[in-house]
């Protein structure tokens, strides 16, 4: 049977175009529907070239039998089958591969209904999510924050380096690429000297992140080994948290982020296996800041952390896409695997579906930054737009694109978009009609 190792770019039964990110070496997971109304349940899927693999109809085909997860990809997210476990995400990524570079398998009679132009297709949620949290893993964007707010000397909380901190989100406002988010109202004071008032934000923000979905779940009372968290985690997404600063800085003390980051959270539509990732694993950051070693709960001779350069840009309505930032996953302090061992470690189950996200993830320049709080530094700069305006935070109709590209020698992978245009906030009278 063929694997990522051994099949070549270049053999596939479609062109996959220079710069595609969907090559033989990434084979992605999702789900869609057809545009046209194929039914009214999405389908397991997966990516090559410029097509959408319809996995559940390969399943209904035979392509799968006999194997113990061909049946799973009949159901209209990926929960099932990421229940499976490792072994079973390795031997279908490698019979998709090996069916994609079979020429025989463009004569079978159904074939049209395999391989589906990705514009015919639209992208939904891959997995139903039970739990979502975000963590505050990156140590550049952490100080920069921190410095901002309480000084240089006192950048980083006293427990930022034992441990991931992170936070509980809403997995009702998780949302697919391409979802319009309409901007938040929320409680805001801008003057300290006067009381709150209720209003659309006027920090709306984006943040640069990267997330996981668990895989087979674990049990209440039981930790995840650090060693052995890689087993849990299915795949890898890019991921805006979305965040009203404005709504934030009222009210995050005592308790931390609430309202100013549940309105939405956008993840890009195809989780990239571990296997994808596989060659573009980096050590990971030295772990012994200001002399501090992680407890042994956290410590494993296999962590590493991944290669991954993301861009971050801002497309206002009817102008042009400007790159804002350029960071990497590789500023990421605390590695996946360490914030599923730590978010297990009091004996917090986790389900198949649940998603984690790494936190905004910044570099050590100005021209990596993750955010925009970050980016206009207190309201000191700005990011210039092509027509001629300029962004402190997000302006109604602005679309948010994130995207992410992976190379090494001649293997290539993408992450395609994380994107979602700003409408305007909904007045309250309207709100409070429509209910």
């Amino acid at each position: 049977m063929a694997s990522s190792e051994t099949v070549s770019v270049g053999t596939t039964v479609v062109d996959v175009p220079e710069g595609c990110h969907w090559t033989i070496h990434n084979i992605p997971f999702g789900c869609f529907v057809k545009i046209d109304g194929m039914s009214d349940d999405p389908h397991c899927a997966s990516a090559i070239g410029e097509y959408v693999v319809d996995l559940t109809e390969l399943s209904k085909n035979g392509f799968f039998d006999g194997t113990s997860w061909g049946d799973s990809l009949r159901e209209s997210t990926l929960n099932s089958f990421m229940a499976l476990g490792r072994d079973s995400w390795k031997a279908a990524r490698a019979r998709i591969q090996e069916l994609v570079c079979d020429s025989s398998f463009t004569q079978h009679e159904n074939y049209s209904s395999f391989l589906i132009p990705m514009g015919e297709c639209q992208n939904t949620m891959p997995a139903t999510i039970g739990d979502y949290t975000d963590f505050y893993s990156s140590i550049y964007h952490a100080t920069n924050v921190g410095t901002m707010f309480r000084g240089k000397e006192n950048a980083l909380k006293e427990n930022w380096v034992h441990l991931p901190v992170g936070y509980h989100g809403r997995a009702s406002s998780v949302v697919v690429s391409g979802t319009p988010i309409v901007r938040p109202t929320g409680q805001v004071r801008n003057n300290p000297e006067e009381n709150p008032t209720d209003e659309a934000s006027g920090k709306l923000d984006f943040e640069v992140e990267m997330a996981f979905f668990c895989g087979p779940p674990s049990k209440m009372g039981k930790r995840i080994p650090v060693a052995e968290a890689h087993n849990h985690i299915f795949g890898l997404v890019l991921m805006n948290d979305w965040s009203a600063r404005d709504v934030q800085k009222w009210e995050y003390v005592p308790l931390g982020p609430f309202n100013g980051k549940n309105f939405a959270t956008t993840i890009s539509p195809w989780i990239i296996t571990l296997e994808a990732m596989e060659p573009f694993k980096v050590p990971q950051m030295e772990q012994n800041h200001k002399g501090v070693t992680p407890l042994p709960y956290l410590r494993s001779e296999n962590l590493t952390s991944y290669d991954v350069p993301i861009q971050v840009g801002i497309e206002p309505q009817g102008s042009e896409l400007v790159t804002v930032g350029s960071t990497n996953a590789t500023s990421l302090y605390w590695t996946f695997a360490q914030q599923l061992a730590h978010h297990t470690s009091t004996g917090c189950p986790f389900n198949t579906g649940d998603l984690c996200g790494s936190g905004t993830i910044s570099g050590e320049t100005t021209d990596s930054y993750g955010s925009l709080l970050e980016i206009n530094w207190k309201g000191t700069r700005s990011a210039k737009m092509k027509d001629g305006t300029e962004r402190k935070f997000i302006h109604d109709h602005d679309n948010i694109v994130m995207t992410a590209e992976c190379r090494k020698d001649d293997i290539f992978i993408g992450f395609g978009k994380c994107s979602g245009r700003i409408l305007p906030a909904c007045p309250y009278e309207e709100t409070v009609a429509e209910n």
